[in-house]
């Protein structure tokens, strides 16, 4: 019997941005069934303290510092996770960094890292995975999204056109794997403003400290809505009202949804003290330190979300929705 007590092989998972954020969170998530966990990040102690966090729980780690920007890096961290853990069976694509910034005060190079990293790092995340998936006929790939893959807002120009630009990439690859008649799933979790660290290591050209658009969330809503995608075979999963409501209404008024984001998303995305002068930024080269799962906006964060949990529940809800129906039509005829 293996180590997660259900008779079968632990599974073997690849999470990239492993280190902090989102990724941190997912680690955890998957750790708690003891799976084996490819680790990707530039930044080594991140990495490290996420090991030491996967042991803890009774699982196995590997820690594989690699910039996701790499093509060639990325296939050899998947070939040290097989090596060592056996064949893939979940990849997330998490890895992000970006600019906040107005699109004219970004600077070519920082939009193209910014866009390798988000955009080009999970294309060569899939393909790696992918490579190894479709000799086997099994697998799954999350991609992990956000609600600005529909909508873009002002100040992130680059974190917006590079989660557009996934959305298709996903969109087209899910339609050849069909066309192949392929097991192989990929799905794409989309997320509401989450309290992260990228609010404190992502390069700013503001002069007030950004901030997650509210309502926001905690990073473990986002790692249970990941666990879960991994684990059924939907598309796409929306997670938190926000990123309902931003989608809906964008692909019903998208010109209500410009005005008022041009009019609000300014002000919503920046705090009222001014960015610290000695600020760092992992754009180019990892900070030092471990960032953690949470930025610093825990006082305002949600840690549930009432709309997934329905997302999660939704065949039983209308099942009951139904029996309800039922029910009150009887009682009307018995009235009668």
């Amino acid at each position: 019997m293996s180590a997660n007590g259900n008779g079968r092989r632990p599974e073997v998972v690849v999470v990239t941005g492993a280190s902090a954020g989102v990724g941190r969170a997912v680690v955890r998530e998957f750790a708690r069934d003891r799976a084996r966990i490819g680790l990707l990040a530039r930044g080594t102690d991140g990495l490290e303290a996420a090991r030491r966090e996967v042991e803890a729980a009774g699982g196995r780690a590997l820690v594989l510092p690699a910039d996701v920007a790499d093509a060639d890096a990325v296939e050899r961290a998947a070939e040290a996770v097989e090596r060592e853990f056996g064949p893939i069976d979940i990849w997330v694509n998490n890895a992000m960094t970006t600019v906040f910034a107005p699109f004219d005060r970004v600077e070519p190079d920082e939009f193209r890292r910014a866009t390798e990293v988000t955009y080009l790092g999970s294309v060569w995340g899939t393909r790696a995975a992918l490579r190894r998936m479709k000799e086997r006929g099994q697998g799954t790939i999350v991609q992990v999204g956000s609600a600005m893959a529909y909508r873009g807002i002002p100040l992130q120009a680059p974190y917006c056109g590079a989660k557009h630009a996934l959305k298709g990439f996903v969109e087209s690859v899910r339609c050849e794997l069909r066309h192949e008649s392929s097991p192989v799933h990929v799905t794409m979790v989309q997320l509401p403003g989450l309290n992260t660290p990228q609010f404190d290591h992502c390069r700013t050209k503001l002069g007030k400290h950004p901030q997650p658009v509210p309502p926001v969330y905690q990073p473990e809503v986002a790692a249970d809505a990941v666990h879960w995608a991994a684990h059924h075979r939907r598309r796409e999963v929306y997670v938190g009202v926000p990123t309902v409501y931003t989608i809906l209404g964008n692909k019903i008024a998208p010109w209500l949804a410009e005005r008022y984001l041009a009019k609000t998303a300014v002000d919503s995305q920046q705090t009222d003290q001014p960015v610290n002068g000695d600020r760092t930024d992992n754009l180019f080269e990892p900070g030092p330190g471990d960032p953690g799962a949470h930025g610093e906006f825990d006082d305002m964060a949600h840690s549930h979300s009432v709309q997934f949990w329905a997302t999660r529940h939704r065949r039983e809800l209308a099942a009951a929705a139904g029996a309800a129906g039922v029910a009150g039509a009887a009682a009307a005829l018995l009235h009668r």
